[in-house]
């Protein structure tokens, strides 16, 4: 299961507004991909389920995840942060084990990704 906070949530709904798209058709795809220090990097979009996708929805919300990115996203919080360096959404994740200095990939556990070079020296 994925939840959303109240502020990721109202930007969802803001978003989906601002691409006239309805939360019963559409809503926030939750994903991973190889690459990064890591071994994986999230993917966050606005989306419409595909057939093998799970759904949770929450605050009236759909969160779309497939089948493959399920067991690394499982647990998570979707939020959304606003800062001095911009804004945009965070997923806090509890399986990860390891996540690069410069913030933009993670490892879980049991997953043994190929030993990438961390870009701008960046460390685990």
């Amino acid at each position: 299961m994925l939840t959303l906070t109240d502020l990721a949530a109202e930007k969802v709904k803001e978003y989906l507004t601002g691409q006239n798209k309805s939360t019963e058709d559409a809503g926030l795809r939750v994903g991973v991909k190889g690459g990064g220090c890591s071994g994986f990097t999230y993917s966050l979009a606005l989306d419409e389920k595909r057939d093998d996708d799970h759904v949770f929805e929450t605050q009236g919300i759909k969160i779309l995840v497939d089948e493959t990115s399920l067991r690394y996203v499982d647990q998570s919080e979707v939020d959304y942060i606003e800062g001095l360096t911009g804004a945009g959404f965070q997923v806090n994740n509890p399986n990860v084990v390891a996540a690069c200095g410069c913030g933009s990939s993670f490892r879980v556990k049991d997953e043994n990704p190929e030993d990438v070079n961390c870009p701008s020296g960046a460390a685990f």
